[in-house]
């Protein structure tokens, strides 16, 4: 009996080496085929260019082809979907804005997939500031002009957004609740479409990722209200904030961009991705080529803490959902 105790001891540790030595030989072997980034949103948009910029690199430094495929559709559901159900092999990733992670789970009740539980986070990646802009022919100049003319016509003012529960979306939604005011979203796939409906008049405004816009508003095809940074940038020293044209204490919660895998991808494959991907982005070469001319600042990071950004966030935007009674069944 003693004996048969012991021997299926051995057997149990034989197995166990044996799937701790399988984990470390794949990610050993990792990669030997092509490396998937999925984008649940439209090409152009911020998300688009992070994770093309990084699969550039990481098709380098890995010696195989990283592809990106986009996969846009219901605020980033579909995308995140197709990776949080693939083989947790490290050859199907996700670069994904906060919206996926962190306000979907409080704005659905039936998402398919669970946000905070069924991927494992790589890392940040990095943080854009926004911007509020308008159509040039809207009469306003000003934030206070803005204000007022919403006041004046109570819902009839279209902003765009990059998606229910986007940044772009729960921002202006804040700016109502700060001001009294009521604008009507219209929701696009990505944040590209929607520019170049408010370039085009067909919407009135938006609120977006600075480096997106930077070239139709310095060509006169928009117009800048001011920026959602704490602080005035030193590229636009003469662009107030939000918070200083009249609304104190406001601040556009800045989108944010992360990598992720399925959950059970090997932590050999999450470490390997880690320290590549952090790698590039601490490459002067990569911040002045890709990072700077889009207003991007990196924020990469440790699997752990990226996760804790992720709880943390969620924990903020959740409260501001239930507050305001947001709800997308």
């Amino acid at each position: 009996m003693k004996a048969t105790r012991v021997f299926s001891r051995l057997a149990l540790c034989v197995l166990c080496g044996m799937g701790a030595w399988g984990a470390s030989a794949a990610a050993q072997s990792y990669p030997s085929k092509p490396v998937h980034i999925v984008v649940p949103f439209a090409p152009g948009g911020i998300t688009d260019i992070l994770a093309r910029a990084l699969a550039q690199r990481l098709t380098e430094s890995l010696g195989q082809q990283v592809v990106v495929e986009n996969k846009p559709g219901a605020t980033g559901q579909v995308g995140a979907e197709a990776v949080a159900k693939a083989a947790p092999d490290g050859y199907t990733l996700l670069v994904a804005a906060d919206a996926t992670f962190v306000t979907n789970p409080h704005f659905y009740s039936r998402l398919v997939f669970d946000a905070l539980n069924d991927f494992a986070p790589i890392t940040a990646l990095g943080i854009s500031p926004q911007a509020l802009i308008v159509n040039p022919a809207l009469p306003v100049r000003t934030l206070d002009d803005l204000i007022a003319l919403a006041r004046k016509q109570p819902g009839e003012i279209n902003y765009g957004t990059f998606g229910i529960g986007s940044s772009g979306h729960l921002n202006i939604v804040l700016l109502g609740e700060m001001t009294g005011t009521r604008f009507t979203p219209v929701h696009y796939r990505g944040a590209a479409p929607a520019i170049t409906d408010v370039i085009g008049g067909h919407i009135q405004m938006m609120i977006v990722s600075i480096g997106l816009i930077a070239q139709p508003w310095q060509s006169g095809q928009l117009r800048v209200l001011g920026f959602g940074s704490p602080a005035r940038l030193p590229q636009y020293p003469d662009v107030p904030t939000l918070a200083e044209s009249g609304l104190p204490g406001y601040e556009a919660g800045s989108s944010w961009y992360g990598l992720a895998a399925p959950k059970g991808t090997p932590a050999d494959i999450i470490n390997l991705i880690n320290a590549q991907t952090r790698r590039i982005f601490d490459e002067p070469s990569f911040r002045e080529q890709f990072l700077a001319p889009n207003f991007i600042f990196s924020i990469v990071s440790p699997p752990d803490v990226f996760a804790e950004r992720i709880r943390a966030e969620s924990t903020k935007w959740g409260k501001l959902i239930r507050d305001t009674g947001l709800k997308i069944e």
